[in-house]
């Protein structure tokens, strides 16, 4: 699954654009190689970010692993739906499972990042 209206990163981070925010979040793939989630660590609130910066934490029972940004600004709300009930990440990666919106966002930032088609591309030949 690789909704064709957001922007991902080699990283299996994924972003949409609304307007000047920027929603942040793992994708299909990544939440299905980490297995069952059980504790995300959220960025904190007003934090300035870079691109490629850690922003979260996700631990599943296979493994921990690192959340990258995939765009540069700051970090204007998390998901604290997540804190109770991390296991969103694995229901619904592209909807309810966000972990935290930016704003601020520089927006030519994507021309750096894969479309939907490379994305596919790139976990295709994982599997």
């Amino acid at each position: 699954m690789v909704p064709d209206e957001l922007y991902y990163t080699a990283e299996h981070a994924w972003v949409r654009l609304e307007g000047n925010t920027a929603v942040v979040g793992i994708t299909d793939y990544a939440q299905d190689k980490l297995g069952n989630v059980t504790f995300v660590e959220l960025p904190e609130v007003g934090r300035t970010i870079e691109q490629n910066d850690e922003i979260a934490v996700v631990e599943s029972v296979k493994a921990a692993s690192e959340v990258y940004s995939p765009l540069p600004g700051n970090v204007s709300s998390v998901n604290t739906e997540l804190q109770d009930n991390p296991e969103l990440l694995n229901t619904d990666p592209f909807g309810d499972g966000w972990i935290c919106k930016l704003n601020e966002v520089d927006k030519t930032a994507v021309d750096v990042l894969l479309s939907p088609d490379r994305y596919a591309d790139l976990t295709q030949d994982k599997d």
